[in-house]
Formats: C-alpha cells, structure tokens, sequence
C-alpha cells in the first residue's frame, strides 16, 4: 500500500507541468478553465495519497520551515480576508475567466506541501524540473509553430501564445522555465551528461526567442533586470574562471541592451511588430496604469487590514473609477500591479506576508545545500517575477512554478516536527482497511464537490452559446448550465443577460418561447442580486438587457442602482440616458448625455451623445456645434446619430450620414439601411438602385436584397 502511495502521488505530482499544453475546447474559457481544473484534480488525488504515506511513514511527514510557516499563515489570512470580502463566495470561488480564489491558492499550498516532502524525501527535485523543462519545450515547439504559421495565433496575429491562449502567461510561464532549465544545465557535470547540458542550453535560448516573440514589455523587462542581476550575483560569488565568464556575460547583456536602444529608430527595428514594442517602452505608456494604481490605492485606504478579498478590484474599480479611462476596456477585475493586488485581496497582512514568502525562501537557499547555480538561478527567477509584477497578475502558470520555488527552498531547509514525528505509524493492514478507503471517500467527495459541478456547467454554457444548434436546444443548455450549480454562477447569469436580449430581438423565435426565456433570466438575475448586490458590472448588464426587451421601468431601476455604485461610469450614466430617451423622456436622456460628456470632454463618444441629446430635443444646430468643435465637421460616422435624426425626420442629415457610413463599413446591411432611407423620405428609384448596387458589391446578401426589391414593387 506504501508504494501505491507514493507511486500515485509522484504520478500526479509529474503530471502537473505537462498541464501547460492541455486545452479543453469544450468549456467556457477553454484556455484557462481546463489547465485550473487538470491541477485541482491532480492535487487533491496527490494529496489524499500523501496522506496515506504520511500515515505509513514518518519520513513523508511535514516538517517546520519558516516558508512553510509563512505560507501557512498566508492562506490562512487569505481565508479571513475572503471570508470578510464584498463578495466572500466569488472571493472563495472567483470564476472561469480567472480561475482564482481562495480555492486555487489552498490547491497551491497543497501542492507545496505534498511536493516540498516527498521530493525532499526521494530528492526528487531535479527529475521535476527536469520535467518542467520538457513539458516547456513542447510549449515552445507549439510557439515555433505558430511562429512559422503552422499554428493558430489564439489572441492577435503576431504575438505568442501557444496552449496558454495568452502572451502574457506565456511569457510568464517562461520566465520560470529559463531559469530553471539554465541551472539544471549548469548542475549538469561530467561527459556521460553532456548531450543533456548542451540540450538545455539549447533549450533555454529557444525559450528566450519565444519570450521575445510573446512581444510582452513588462515580461522583458523583468528578463533582463534578471539576467543583469544574475551575472552580477555570478561574478561575486565565482571563483576566478567563474568571474571572467560573468564579466563577459554581463558586459554582453549591457551592450546588446544598449544597441537595442541605440538602434531602436531603425527599419530593422521599427518596422517589426515584436521589436517595435519593445522599442516603444515609455513611461507615457503607463499613465493608464498609474491611473489604475491611484484608484487602488483609493481602495487600499478604505480597507487596509482586511482587503476586499479575492476578485475584490471590480468593487474598487467602479467606486473610484477615473473618467480618463473612457478609451480603456470598460471592466478591470485586476490592478495589473501584483503587489496592489494582494493588497486589494487581503490589505497589509496579506502583501507583507506574501514578500516575506520571497526573503524566507532565499535564506532557505543559501543557508540549505543548494548548489551555486540553483541559488543564483532561483533569485533571479523571483527578480524578474518581482520586476514583472509590477504589471502584469498571476495566472496558473506562473502560480505553479512559483510554489515550486518555494517548496524547493522548503526541502532544502527544514527539520522535523517532533510532535508529528512520535506519533505512530499505520501498519499495512490498518492502511489498507481503514487509512485508504477513509481517503479514497473523502477524495471522492472532494474531487465531486470542488470540480465536478462547475466543469459540467461550464460545458453546458458553451452548448448554450453555440449559436448553430436551434433557440430550444440552446435554452435547454442554459437552464443546466444554472441548475448545475456551479461556483461561477455570476458568469453564466451573465451570459444567459446577452442570451435573452438576442432571443427577444430575433424575429424568428414565437413570442412564448421569448416569454419563458425573459422570466428565467429575471428569476435568476433576482437571485444574482441576493448572492451579490453590489455588483455594478451586473447591475447594468441586466439593465441593459431589460432596455433591449422594452421594460424601461426597471431597466432605469438597474442602471441607477449602477450608478449608485460607480458615481463617475460614463458608460453607466450614457446607459441611463439612453433608457429615458427610449422610454420618451428626451430631456431626461440629453440631461445624462451631457452629464456623462463633461465629465471628460476629450471623450469623443461622449461628445458624438451630448449631440445626440441636443437633436433629439430638437436643437439640431447646437448637436452639430458640438460635433463641429469636437470632430471639425458635422458628418460623423456614429450610428446612434441615425436614430436621432430619425426622431425629427431629418432626411437631409439622415442620408448623408448612413452614406458615409457605407463608404466606410463596405458592408451589405449598411448598403440596405441607406435605400430604406431613400425608400422612406420619398425617393423611391435611388432606393431600387442602392439595392442592385449593394447586391452587385456583395453577391451573397442577394436573397435579402431581391426581397427589399420585392417590397418597393422592383421585381
């Protein structure tokens, strides 16, 4: 029973870095939900196996190291900080789309547990990383792959991502695996070994390529902060050889870094896509950080001890939204400063001891029996981490390696726990009949409750999603989705918002089928708002969804509860304009149009809907005064213009308009509002002929255009 311990815990253990290439298309966020979900999984069978060795066997028991005391202490305040948070139950769960939590950091100490003993025990360490490093060269043969265009890029055209769908983790991910693959390639002596030594060298150049390829700035930067502080850590504590071959390579690192910036106007540079960001690092590119941190910071000081626990940014994020973001994505959950984001999650206790994690692993190191290499390898892994996280948050994969570190300095600096030490070990008969089948049931259980129920749900909302199966097909998938009850419940209410909108403005779908959809998806966003009623995020999703559907009444009910949350949200307070407009209180949506334009006015959205409310409280002449100052001209390609003009029947600023639009967007659909413009304001043979033109420019929108043909008594 022993040696099934332990063969299943190193299985599952060794499994773990191969996870990197592992992808599960048929789940919601396939990139990230099914890599979380493969390390759970194998955690908590590594675990439960653990347990029974432990039991076995003394040897395989914790012992006491200050990293491991630390970490301890550190999930345990994160599990307080969670347990207080705005939202405790995302906190402790966060979602799919990051799949983080106080879950993934529990799985994390485990993990760090269970690895720091037995492969401090079986000096396991080596053969590990060794591993790690394998499982990176396939990531990086997939990376080459998509390089040369054999291979899909997921996110953009030019920049890396490999199975980790993401440059950025990608580029994170490599950060830990060029360091560990150099210091297994220098730990690597004598001749039977030297086809290995030069393969990881080899390795770790082509890891430094595809980082380079990822075209991730805050990652290179890190990089190379790293590599200029491991040869200086190499030349102090080489011997003479050592020192001349650091001086080189430092020298080497400075002058390439030099060159980099001294020839960063030229073609060779500036026009590649990769180089050319790079060359492009300013801190004029930071403001919008800068701005981000302010915010947290503002968030900081609300909640110093305690934080908003995990997933905690959205909440900070609407309170002390800035409106100079209006041209930045419209919903941060992350601070994009790691050292921000742990005090937003868990306030002062949380960061201090999360760094202090970094300063007991170092001591563990030097003052353990780790090799040169190891030590300086491993410190500038956290060095480049360090510098990197200024900009970026974690993932799974740089959460993995980064524990590891931390187990490693575990085993190399820790003794026994005498109380755990005394107390007996099981025999083979009582671990066979009552330590392992206890084990297997809980693991069972575990394995049920934490995974079992978020993985099916998840995979139903991708069924509700796929917009080739029929709208009953699509709801039935919907409704498991939610009945599977799974821990990212927000995301699929959410999902099912967009899903009723599309339903009830489908003209295809019978008006009860429409019916049941809309009562569902308001019986579960009533429940949304019991688990989390301070969502702004939410609050104004389903208020959108309830303009789209025509319920204005509570549509505004949504929407001013969202601003109640995120007083400064311009896409929040143009959301409650565009309600009282719809519902016929144009003053009402002019009032708000305005309001949200001055809180910015560089914003040229907002500008295009102060316009807006001028014209469609029939002072056309002071909408275009401002889309004059604004743009320079009073023809401006923004749709929501259209029905504005509409509102007063102003044919004369309608058609102009839409054909701008049309030059513009080239598209059919363009092309057949223009001739319905045409058709309305009287001119009826400009109509027909916008029709053959726009079904002669695109062949395949014929049947709809000889039915538009049909209408005006054409065919």
């Amino acid at each position: 029973m022993k040696k099934v311990a332990l063969w299943t815990t190193l299985l599952a253990l060794f499994a773990i870095p191969f996870l990197a290439l592992y992808v599960d298309g048929t789940i919601y966020f396939p990139f990230i939900a099914g890599k979380n979900f493969g390390f759970r999984i194998l955690v908590e069978i590594a675990t439960a196996s653990w347990i029974v060795l432990a039991i076995m066997d003394k040897h395989y028991r914790p012992k006491f190291s200050w990293v491991m005391v630390l970490f301890a202490l550190f999930t345990a305040w994160m599990a307080i900080a969670d347990f207080l948070a705005v939202n405790p139950h995302k906190a402790f769960w966060s979602n799919f789309e990051r799949m983080d939590g106080w879950v993934t950091l529990i799985h994390l100490f485990l993990f760090f547990i269970v690895a720091g003993t037995v492969f401090g025990v079986d000096k396991l360490w080596r053969k590990w990383w060794l591993t790690f490093s394998g499982a990176s060269a396939l990531v990086c043969a997939y990376a080459a792959l998509q390089f040369f265009g054999g291979a899909q890029i997921h996110q953009g055209s030019t920049r890396l991502d490999a199975s980790l769908g993401n440059s950025e983790y990608l580029a994170g991910y490599l950060l830990f695996a060029i360091a560990t693959t150099l210091w297994l390639a220098f730990d690597t002596k004598g001749k039977s070994s030297a086809l290995l030594r030069y393969s990881l060298f080899i390795l770790a150049a082509v890891q430094v390529l595809v980082l380079i390829g990822t075209g991730t700035r805050g990652t290179m930067v890190g990089f190379l902060a790293a590599a200029v502080a491991g040869t200086f850590l190499w030349l102090i504590e080489a011997g003479k050889r050592g020192k001349q071959g650091a001086a080189v390579a430092l020298i080497t690192i400075l002058v390439v870094i030099g060159g980099f910036i001294a020839l960063k106007e030229q073609p060779v540079i500036a026009d590649n896509a990769i180089l050319s960001r790079f060359a492009s690092i300013s801190l004029k590119d930071m403001e919008v950080r800068f701005t981000i941190w302010n915010m947290a910071m503002k968030g900081f000081e609300e909640r110093p001890i305690t934080g908003w626990g995990h997933e905690g940014f959205n909440y900070v994020f609407n309170k002390y939204y800035d409106p100079s973001l209006y041209g930045q994505e419209p919903w941060f959950d992350r601070v994009h400063n790691l050292y921000l984001d742990w005090l937003i999650a868990g306030g002062i206790p949380a960061l201090v001891l999360f760094l202090s994690l970094f300063g007991a692993a170092i001591i563990a190191l030097y003052r353990g029996a780790a090799s040169r290499p190891e030590r300086i390898l491993v410190m500038s892994a956290f060095i480049a981490y360090g510098v990197q996280a200024l900009v970026v948050f974690d993932n799974l994969f740089t959460y993995i390696p980064l524990a590891a570190l931390f187990a490693l300095a575990y085993s190399a600096r820790s003794k026994p726990i005498p109380t755990l030490e005394r107390l007996p070990e099981a025999s083979e008969t009582t671990a066979s009949t009552i330590v392992t089948p206890v084990a297997f049931v809980v693991l069972v259980l575990v394995l049920w409750m934490v995974n079992v129920p978020t993985i099916q749900g998840g995979k139903d909302l991708i069924q509700g999603l796929t917009p080739t199966s029929d709208v009953n097909t699509r709801f039935a998938s919907m409704k498991r989705a939610v009945s599977d009850n799974p821990f990212a419940i927000q995301e699929v209410r959410e999902q099912l918002m967009s899903f009723t909108s599309s339903v009830v403005s489908a003209q295809e779908i019978p008006n009860n089928v429409k019916q049941e959809v809309l009562v569902f998806a308001n019986e579960q966003m009533a429940l949304q708002f019991k688990q989390a009623p301070g969502d702004a995020r939410v609050r104004i999703q389903y208020a959108i969804m309830l303009r789209s559907v025509g319920d204005y009444q509570n549509a505004i009910k949504q929407s001013d509860l969202a601003r109640s949350l995120a007083p400064t949200k311009q896409t929040i307070i143009l959301e409650q304009g565009m309600e009282r407009w719809q519902s016929g209180d144009v003053v009402g949506g002019r009032k708000f149009f305005e309001e949200a334009y001055a809180l910015d006015r560089r914003y040229e959205l907002g500008a295009v809907y102060a316009a807006v409310g001028h014209i469609i409280t029939n002072d056309v002449a002071g909408g275009q005064a401002i889309l004059k100052e604004k743009f320079g001209t009073t023809l401006v390609d923004q749709q929501i213009l259209v029905p504005a003009y509409y509102q007063l029947k102003d044919w004369n600023n309608i058609i102009p308009l839409i054909q701008l639009h049309v030059k513009n967007a080239k598209d059919a659909g363009s092309g057949f509002q223009l001739a319905a413009a045409y058709s309305e304001s009287g001119q009826r043979d400009k109509a027909i002929q916008t029709i053959r033109e726009t079904i002669a420019a695109h062949p395949e929108a014929a049947a709809q255009g000889n039915s538009f043909l049909a209408q005006l008594g054409a065919q």
